[in-house]
């Protein structure tokens, strides 16, 4: 997996506890999850993009 192992997910859980605190943790975790789910919806539906240019006039 990316080549993280168990000490570099202790390290880096530890440094966002420390920069975001406990409470924030879940607001976080979901704010990243929405973030991915809209990427992969955007990847998905690429080909449905309608271009519309607003007129100059």
């Amino acid at each position: 997996m990316f080549g993280f192992g168990v000490p570099e997910l202790l390290i880096i859980s530890v440094i966002m506890i420390m920069i975001f605190g406990v409470g924030k943790l879940p607001e976080v975790g979901s704010s990243f999850g929405k973030a991915i789910n809209n990427f992969k919806k955007a990847i998905a539906d690429k080909d449905q993009v309608e271009i519309n240019p607003k007129n100059e006039a």
